[in-house]
C-alpha cells in the first residue's frame, strides 16, 4: 500500500523526538467544560473559526496531509469545544465533516484512507462522534446515496478492519498498511487509542485485541520510561510523543499497575518543562492526554505553560503552523487545549 505523506512526517518522530466499556465520572473538579481559562476560550474560538472557515465543500479539508485522518482531527477539534453538534454553530461543518470521512471508506475493506494513521485518527473520530451526532440529520436528500452508512456502521466497519490488521500482525499491533508484519508504537497509538475510545462507546473490542496490543507497548517501554519506535529496532531515545502515547493507553486501558505505567509516567511529570522537540503539535496532543489521565495535578502545571506557549505562536487568523499543515496542526493545537474542555469522552478520567 502507498505510505502516504502524513505517515512519512510521523514516521519522522523516531528522529527527533493519540479495558473497561462503562463510562466513568469525572473527579471532583474535573467537571465538563467548567472555568475554562478566558485565554484558553479565545485561543479555541479563532482556531475553531479559522477550521470552519477553510472546509471545503465537500467536507475535507485542504492540507499537505489531506484525507479523513485530517478531517477527524478537524471535526474532533470542534466536537471538543462544547458546542451542540446538532444545533451549534459548527453542526453543519461536523457534519460534512463526517459525511465525507464515511463516504469515502472502502465499503469492502473498512479502511478510512491510504494509511493506518488515516484510519486511527477517524475511527477515533467516529467513536466521538457516535451517540453525540443524530445520524437522522447526518444525511440529506441532496447528498449522493452512495456510502451513506450510519457513524454506528462506520465505525464498527473501521473496528473490524483494525482487528483484522492486528491479527495479521506477529508483534500484535500496526504499521502503515492493514496487511504489514511489523510495527511501531507511534501508527500502533492512533490505532489503539480509537479502538479503546470505539469500546467506551458501546463497540465491541476484544480484550484479547487490547491485551495483545498493551502487550506490544510493555515489550517496546524500557525501565526508564523511554519507549522504542519500532518493533525490535530503532532504539530508545527522548521521544516525549511516543512516552506520551504510552502512559496514555496505559491509562486508558485500565492498566495503572503496571510497572511500564510508571516509568512513562514519572518520564513526562518529571520533564514538565522540557520542549516536546520537533513535530510539537503531535508530541502536545498526546502529552495533553497523558499528564491528564496520568497526573491531574501534573497536568495543570504543565497545562498553564502550555497556554502561555500557544498564546504566544498562534497566529492572527487563528491556525497554528508546524510541520504537518495549516488544518493539522490547527487541529492537533486544539485538542491539546481541549482537555480545559473535556467533552470528549476519550478525555473522561
Amino acid at each position: 500500500m502507498v505510505r502516504n505523506t502524513f505517515g512519512y512526517f510521523l514516521a519522522g518522530l523516531v528522529l527527533s523526538l493519540l479495558g473497561s466499556s462503562n463510562l466513568h465520572a469525572q473527579l471532583p473538579g474535573q467537571t465538563y467544560g467548567e472555568m475554562v481559562p478566558r485565554d484558553v476560550r479565545e485561543m479555541y474560538e479563532r482556531g475553531l473559526a479559522y477550521l470552519a472557515e477553510s472546509q471545503a465543500d465537500d467536507g475535507s479539508w485542504p492540507d499537505s496531509n489531506q484525507g479523513p485522518g485530517i478531517t477527524g482531527m478537524a471535526v474532533m477539534a470542534m466536537l471538543a469545544s462544547g458546542e451542540d453538534p446538532n444545533f451549534g454553530i459548527y453542526s453543519g461543518n461536523i457534519k460534512r465533516g463526517l459525511r465525507h470521512m464515511i463516504a469515502s471508506q472502502n465499503s469492502s475493506t473498512g479502511m478510512l484512507g491510504n494509511s493506518m494513521y488515516h484510519h486511527g485518527f477517524a475511527t477515533l473520530c467516529l467513536a466521538e462522534a457516535y451517540g453525540a451526532v443524530d445520524d437522522r440529520s447526518l444525511w440529506g436528500t441532496d447528498v449522493d446515496p452512495n456510502g451513506q452508512r450510519s457513524i454506528a456502521e462506520a465505525l464498527e466497519l473501521a473496528v473490524r478492519t483494525s482487528v483484522t490488521s492486528q491479527k495479521k500482525n506477529k508483534f500484535g499491533a500496526w504499521r502503515y498498511s492493514a496487511d504489514a508484519n511489523d510495527a511501531d508504537t507511534s501508527v500502533s497509538g492512533a490505532i489503539l487509542v480509537s479502538l479503546l475510545a470505539a469500546r467506551n462507546a458501546g463497540i465491541e473490542v476484544s480484550d484479547e485485541s487490547i491485551d495483545r496490543a498493551i502487550a506490544y507497548y510493555t515489550s517496546m517501554t524500557s525501565d526508564s520510561g523511554q519507549v522504542a519506535y519500532a518493533g525490535g529496532f530503532g532504539g530508545f531515545d527522548e521521544s516525549l510523543a511516543r512516552i506520551s502515547i504510552a502512559a496514555l493507553v496505559y491509562s486508558i486501558a485500565r492498566r495503572k499497575d503496571l510497572p511500564q505505567f510508571d516509568a512513562t509516567l514519572g518520564y513526562l511529570t518529571a520533564r514538565l518543562e522540557q520542549p516536546p522537540g520537533a513535530y510539537e503539535q503531535y508530541a502536545r496532543y498526546y502529552q495533553a492526554q497523558a499528564l491528564f489521565q496520568g497526573d491531574v495535578d501534573a497536568w495543570e502545571r504543565w497545562n498553564r505553560l502550555l497556554v502561555r506557549e500557544m498564546k504566544a505562536s498562534q497566529m492572527e487568523n487563528g491556525q497554528f503552523k508546524g510541520q504537518f499543515g495549516s488544518t493539522t496542526d490547527t487541529a492537533l493545537s486544539l485538542l491539546a487545549l481541549a482537555l480545559n474542555y473535556r467533552f470528549l469522552p476519550i478525555y473522561e478520567r
